[in-house]
C-alpha cells in the first residue's frame, strides 16, 4: 500500500477526464506495459528530459507509486536526461507536500536522494543523470520521453525497445514567481493523473 497521504492525493485524480489528444499518447504507454506483462517480462521504463531534474523525475515517481498503487508487478522506474544538473528542490518539496517521503542522503551539488511512496517498499533512489548512466538499464526498456526538446533533439536512444513521446511543459518557466508553487503543483498532479490512467488500465 502506498502512504496515506499520497492514496488522498491519487483518491483525488480524475484519471478520466484526459483530453481525448492525449490519449493516443497515453496508449503507447499502455501497449509497451500490457505486453510486457503478459509475456511474463520485465518492465523497465525510462524517463528521459533534458537536464533530468523536473519533469522526467516527477514522471519517474509517479509511474513506479502507480504501479505499487494498482498492484502491476515487476515495474522499474527509472530517469535521465541529456546532461546531468541535479534535481531541482522545488520538485522534492512538491512531492513531499503530496506524501512522499522524501530523505536526502548527500549534500553536494547533484545530491541523492531516497524518495519512499510506500512503507514497505524500496525507496525510489533521485539523482541526475544522463539516461545512459549506468544506474539505468542498457537493454530491454521504453524510452519515454518527457519534454519536447529532449524528444526533438535525441532522436535514437540506444537500448531502448521502444521510444514514445510523453511530453509536458516545464514548470522552470514560473521559477521565482509568485505562481511556482501553484505551477509544480499543477504538473506533478497532471504526471499523476495521466500515469494513473496509464496503469489502471493494465489487465
Amino acid at each position: 500500500m502506498v502512504l496515506d497521504k499520497i492514496e488522498q492525493e491519487i483518491s483525488g485524480l480524475d484519471i478520466n477526464n484526459i483530453s481525448d489528444e492525449r490519449l493516443p499518447i497515453l496508449q503507447k504507454i499502455i501497449n509497451y506495459i500490457q505486453d510486457k506483462k503478459d509475456k511474463g517480462e520485465v518492465i523497465n521504463l525510462n524517463f528521459i528530459c533534458t537536464h533530468n531534474s523536473r519533469r522526467s523525475h516527477l514522471s519517474q515517481i509517479w509511474a513506479q507509486t502507480m504501479a505499487a498503487y494498482f498492484g502491476i508487478k515487476n515495474v522499474y522506474c527509472y530517469s535521465g536526461g541529456t546532461e546531468a544538473t541535479a534535481l531541482f528542490p522545488k520538485v522534492a518539496e512538491t512531492l513531499s507536500d503530496s506524501g512522499f517521503d522524501i530523505i536526502r542522503l548527500s549534500q553536494e551539488p547533484n545530491p541523492v536522494y531516497a524518495i519512499k511512496y510506500c512503507a514497505d517498499a524500496h525507496p525510489v533512489i533521485g539523482f541526475s543523470k544522463t539516461y545512459d548512466h549506468k544506474f539505468n538499464p542498457s537493454s530491454n526498456y521504453a524510452a519515454i520521453m518527457t519534454c519536447s526538446h529532449a524528444d526533438e533533439n535525441c532522436p535514437f536512444i540506444p537500448g531502448a525497445e521502444e521510444r514514445i513521446p510523453f511530453t509536458f511543459d516545464d514548470p522552470k518557466l514560473f521559477d521565482n514567481t509568485p505562481q511556482q508553487t501553484e505551477k509544480y503543483r499543477e504538473r506533478s498532479l497532471q504526471i499523476a493523473c495521466e500515469l494513473g490512467y496509464i496503469f489502471s488500465k493494465i489487465k
